[in-house]
């Protein structure tokens, strides 16, 4: 049974992860915080399962900015999938056309992590010309991880959580000793 949520696709046994929505002044510097964080989480200081960057552009368009794109990892593996069979059958270039633009297709079709339209609609409450990094976290170190993304600290505002109230409270209090 699917819960209905940010998460789409996760079952009742991965409620684990928590979402944590933190806004910045620029797009450039959420895509910054992103990419350490994505350094860190191979130095094991943070288990991500999706970091989106939101951008409510000066002109009200808002844009997603997501870590993998979907659309060419599945073009990727239909690829590798669809050359697989046609080698089966005598006939890999067909085989390769035909599982690429499936893969593709699948790939496009596919949300993993937080749910895209929630992202959209939290986006639309965001300030024109700025922008906020949507974190799946299934497990981290919160004060070594604030710790080192120090500089980025005093331009950091929580705009959205499924933390509990204490933990919660825990973090803005890391946020504001680090500034």
């Amino acid at each position: 049974m699917l819960i209905p949520d940010y998460r789409s696709g996760h079952r009742l046994q991965d409620l684990m992860s928590n979402l944590v929505v933190i806004g910045f002044p620029t797009t450039d510097e959420a895509e910054q915080v992103r990419s350490e964080l994505v350094g860190m989480q191979q130095e094991h200081l943070i288990a991500l399962e999706d970091a989106v960057v939101l951008e409510h552009g000066e002109d009200g368009h808002v844009h997603l900015r997501q870590a993998i794109n979907m659309a060419a990892a599945g073009a990727a593996s239909g690829t590798f999938w669809g050359m697989l069979v046609g080698l089966i059958f005598l006939n890999p270039l067909a085989g390769l056309v035909v599982g690429a633009g499936a893969g593709a297709a699948s790939g496009a079709l596919s949300d993993i992590g937080i749910n895209d339209q929630f992202l959209r609609d939290l986006s639309e409450t965001l300030p024109k010309g700025s922008a906020a990094l949507a974190l799946l976290v299934r497990d981290g170190t919160p004060d070594r991880i604030v710790d080192r993304l120090r500089s980025h600290a005093p331009n950091a505002r929580i705009v959205k959580t499924s933390l509990s109230h204490a933990n919660e409270d825990k973090l803005r209090e890391l946020l504001k000793s680090a500034a």
